[in-house]
């Protein structure tokens, strides 16, 4: 899911583009609720992409980090995530957050890391294609023969080694066209898109159940 559009929402509504942002975190709880609630049990989430953030001013950004660490809290004390034990994991350039935000992101991990009901992947300072490099990088490092490298072995070296490929990616504020933005490129490959022009701010649990009824009925051939 990439949720997109809080700083569009927030021109035009006339408010503060933190005010825009905190908006698209309370939607983000309420999804994540909604999602655990029709059973769905990996959940992706593009929180921030890397060319967001060099696009970012160092104000925006700092806000940006005190809504991840809030987000980190509230997981904490959510109740739903203990009884449901979900596993958050979080992937991307990690080592270029501010060391406070890392480690508040280590708490989220740790405080998961047993449970194994459901799982959200939270991608921060994250690029599809970055995340194939830093792969092909791994591969190169470990001396793989050639011969042995295949669709397998690359996945077992991404950031989603441990999740299973994508099944369907939904976008909101895509009134301008439909890009998926680097988002999970190899695990998108046979992927269903959905593409909203409602702005993220605007995303509710009823659009969500929408979204899922729409790819429940669709006719998944995946390159059949």
């Amino acid at each position: 899911m990439t949720p997109d559009g809080n700083r569009r929402w927030s021109r035009r509504e006339g408010v503060s583009t933190n005010v825009g942002h905190y908006r698209g975190y309370e939607v983000v709880k309420k999804i994540l609720i909604a999602c655990f609630n029709a059973g769905i049990k990996y959940l992706s989430l593009y929180a921030l992409s890397l060319e967001n953030a060099r696009k970012r001013s160092p104000e925006e950004l700092k806000y940006i980090y005190k809504i991840i660490k809030l987000a980190v809290d509230t997981v904490k004390n959510e109740p739903i995530v203990t009884n449901e034990k979900v596993k958050f994991n979080v992937i991307g350039r990690l080592e270029l957050l501010p060391q406070d935000v890392r480690d508040k992101i280590d708490e989220l991990l740790d405080y998961t890391k047993d449970f194994d009901g459901a799982f959200v992947n939270v991608l921060i300072m994250y690029d599809g294609q970055a995340e194939i490099v830093d792969a092909m990088k791994k591969i190169i490092n470990d001396k793989v023969d050639p011969d042995k490298i295949d669709r397998k072995l690359i996945k077992k070296y991404l950031y989603t080694k441990d999740f299973p490929e994508l099944d369907f990616l939904i976008r909101t504020g895509m009134s301008d066209g439909a890009r998926i933005s680097g988002f999970l490129l190899w695990d998108a490959s046979y992927a269903e898109f959905k593409f909203r022009n409602e702005f993220w701010p605007e995303y509710s649990e009823d659009l969500l159940i929408e979204d899922i009824h729409d790819f429940i009925n669709r006719n998944r051939r995946k390159g059949k």
